[in-house]
């Protein structure tokens, strides 16, 4: 069974000032916020490419166990829609190669109207295996993607389905696929990267993550006016004794 391990972190590491006094000390944005969290998620990655050199930096400047994801660059999946991959998944595999262990997955959003067709999302995942070398987690928007038939085809492949909040589908709020990760994204409620989550959903988010077997990611990406790093925070304080 694989080893229990909770990380909890935001989308990017930005830390506004209602927040800055708990993120005290020298150092860069990221320097500050590793030494709160364990894990973030590189959200820039999918507007524009960062140098290898780039990702070197920031895995040097973080503890040796703190964590990196990467969310895949839209031009895979938006603009090519998974098709013809080989070229840009060679110059994203490259440039994260800078993390070396402190790649922890890699994170493949799918645009609401992509539809799941098994042979383009087959070559897909096939060349990003052959490249990639941590866990792989989807977040599918189509509710085409979320069947029995489609789950067992992640599972296969090794592959995590992302648990959505909001859910942009029936059985979005689940995760799916290869349940050896469990990967949870929490875009923020009713107003989606606005609105900051309420303690008694906080608390029930903490039992779930404790509840989990194996490792389990827990991002907030509701940070367009600054929610995720409090919600971050507050679900820290219910479950340091299980970060390990």
């Amino acid at each position: 069974m694989a080893r229990r391990k909770i990380r909890i972190g935001t989308a990017g590491w930005a830390i506004s000032s209602r927040y800055s006094e708990q993120f005290v000390g020298p150092g860069s944005h990221l320097e500050r916020y590793a030494r709160k969290m364990n894990c973030v998620e590189i959200n820039s990655s999918f507007y524009k490419p960062h140098q290898h050199k780039t990702y070197e930096r920031w895995a040097a400047t973080t503890p040796a166990t703190f964590r990196f994801s990467v969310k895949l660059p839209q031009l895979l999946t938006h603009v090519q829609r998974l098709i013809d991959p080989h070229a840009a998944l060679d110059r994203f595999s490259g440039e994260v190669a800078g993390l070396g262990r402190k790649l922890g997955a890699v994170l493949v959003q799918l645009p609401p109207n992509l539809i799941f067709d098994p042979d383009v999302a087959g070559d897909f995942f096939l060349a990003l295996s052959q490249r990639i070398h941590v866990p792989v987690v989807c977040e599918p928007r189509h509710v085409s993607w979320f069947t029995p038939d489609v789950d067992e085809w992640f599972t296969h492949r090794r592959i995590a389905r992302v648990a959505a909040d909001p859910p942009t589908a029936p059985g979005a709020t689940y995760p799916g696929g290869w349940r050896r990760l469990t990967y949870i994204r929490l875009h923020g409620s009713p107003r989606m990267y606005y609105s900051a989550y309420e303690p008694p959903f906080i608390s029930a988010l903490a039992r779930r993550l404790q509840a989990q077997t194996g490792p389990v990611w827990c991002i907030f990406d509701n940070t367009a006016a600054g929610a995720a790093l409090g919600d971050a925070l507050a679900t820290i304080g219910s479950t340091r004794p299980d970060l390990g």
